[in-house]
């Protein structure tokens, strides 16, 4: 079905709340995938009610793509591990796995471990970053640079009162070489900031090739869109710019209104559902508290000081997100912001997703976060990643910022989890819930990961009055 993506259905996402059964889900966490998928196929032939057979079809696209990011064994990890960290022992490596800071699966009995469980230990574990070998210590010294300037940034939003600041990016879609196929034509999304919430005068600047079509500027998920055969070599380029207006504020609980708003606070399955479990926790979190915004920083404290930032597989192999998240208490940006938003809703407070890229002068890179409705302040930010890692880092300053606040590195192109691109793509996306890179597909068959690229470079920055 993965070449077959016109037969899938947007609003078949759902379905992912059908529990799996019994000797499938076997065979798919022991790894044996091709056994799985013959089971799967011979259910299919048999008369079985509509929504058993949506998730099964949708189960076979799960097992294509679940071991594809697995790729070490053991053996390899540990050795891969040393490489870059001074005196790792097999023990070591062992508790770190079973303390859950090294994602792994079962392919066809053995564990495979994820194929950036490296970089996720050096970004979430001092102990191992500080052992980090001579020849990789940019690595580190990078994202504690990155880390400073933004709390710089923090601090100077927080004197100021807010800050406002206008960014020119240019993005390029390129085929990887070897990859190209000439013959064939290419649809590619490539992601746009969307003009809402902080977002201002959105100017596209210019295009390589004219669009098929740029989708309305405060379109839940904003990208523009290009159709073409490539030849090798060949790249689509556009430039754009974009303000982003950051007041600072202090939201009190004692000025919080009565009269509370009763939008975004239904459930979207398949990952914002109030299960009995997410129903339980919030109720033990919140307890008999009324007061939204006491309500949403009890939320945000539970997550930030509980859950650890943590690298995981592919959204879409993930059938149920925030329970994920509440179970084995790890997940990065994204993860953490749709369990924010699942249990305030389930609490009565409005929240919603927003999202696309983290931008610096120095570049930019994927990120998630959440917004939550308090009225009389409207729509504050909420950054559970960005919190919580100040939080274990001592800097209370920037933990208490991120709930309310962001800090004007953003470029937001997702309002909403879960949203069709315009003009829709034929078959299954990468990411169906989330666009941060764009996504790209051929006319008779999507387009993997490793067989393209959309690099996002940042032009300028610079502070608005």
């Amino acid at each position: 079905m993965e070449n077959a993506g016109k037969e899938f259905e947007y609003a078949d996402l759902a379905y992912l709340t059908v529990p799996l059964p019994e000797d499938i889900m076997k065979l798919k966490w022991y790894g044996d995938f091709e056994r799985a998928e013959r089971v799967i196929d011979l259910r299919l032939k048999k008369e079985i009610p509509v929504a058993l057979r949506k998730r099964l079809e949708l189960e076979k696209l799960i097992l294509k793509r679940l071991p594809k990011s697995y790729i070490f064994t053991e053996e390899e990890a540990l050795k891969a591990l040393q490489e870059r960290v001074k005196d790792v022992t097999k023990e070591e490596f062992d508790e770190l796995i079973d303390e859950g800071a090294i994602e792994w699966i079962y392919v066809n009995g053995q564990r495979k471990i994820m194929d950036d469980f490296i970089d996720n230990l050096l970004k979430t574990r001092p102990h191992i970053s500080a052992r980090i070998r001579d020849a990789y210590a940019y690595l580190v010294e990078r994202r504690a640079e990155d880390i400073e300037q933004t709390n710089a940034m923090i601090r100077r939003q927080i004197e100021q009162g807010g800050m406002n600041v206008r960014f020119h990016i240019r993005e390029t879609f390129r085929v990887r070489e070897g990859k190209e196929r000439p013959d064939h034509t290419i649809r590619v999304h490539m992601p746009l900031p969307i003009s809402y919430a902080q977002v201002e005068n959105v100017q596209i600047l210019s295009t390589s090739e004219k669009p098929l079509l740029i989708a309305p500027k405060d379109y839940p998920q904003r990208t523009a869109c290009f159709e073409k055969k490539m030849k090798p070599g060949e790249a689509i380029t556009m430039e754009f710019t974009y303000e982003i207006h950051a007041p600072y504020v202090d939201p009190k609980p004692e000025e919080v209104f009565v009269a509370q708003p009763t939008f975004y606070l239904e459930e979207q399955l398949p990952h914002i559902q109030f299960t009995p479990y997410i129903r339980v926790l919030v109720k033990e979190i919140i307890g008999e508290e009324t007061n939204p915004l006491v309500k949403a920083r009890k939320i945000y404290d539970y997550i930030t000081t509980h859950l650890m930032y943590s690298f995981v597989r592919s959204y879409f192999a993930i059938t149920d997100i925030p329970g994920f998240a509440s179970t084995s208490w790890k997940g990065d940006c994204g993860v953490q912001a749709l369990l924010f938003i699942t249990m305030c809703r389930a609490a009565g407070v409005p929240a919603r997703w927003q999202a696309g890229l983290s931008v610096s002068p120095d570049g930019a890179g994927c990120h998630d976060w959440a917004q939550f409705y308090v009225a009389p302040y409207g729509w504050l930010y909420a950054d559970c990643s960005f919190g919580g890692a100040r939080y274990r880092a001592g800097n209370l300053e920037g933990w208490n910022f991120y709930f309310g606040n962001l800090e004007p590195f953003r470029m937001p192109a997702n309002c909403e989890f879960q949203h069709d691109l315009v003009p829709a793509k034929n078959y299954l996306r990468h990411d169906p819930y989330d666009n941060q890179t764009g996504e790209a597909e051929y006319d008779d068959r999507a387009m993997t990961k490793d067989e393209y690229e959309i690099t996002i470079e940042v032009l300028k920055m610079e502070e608005l009055k």
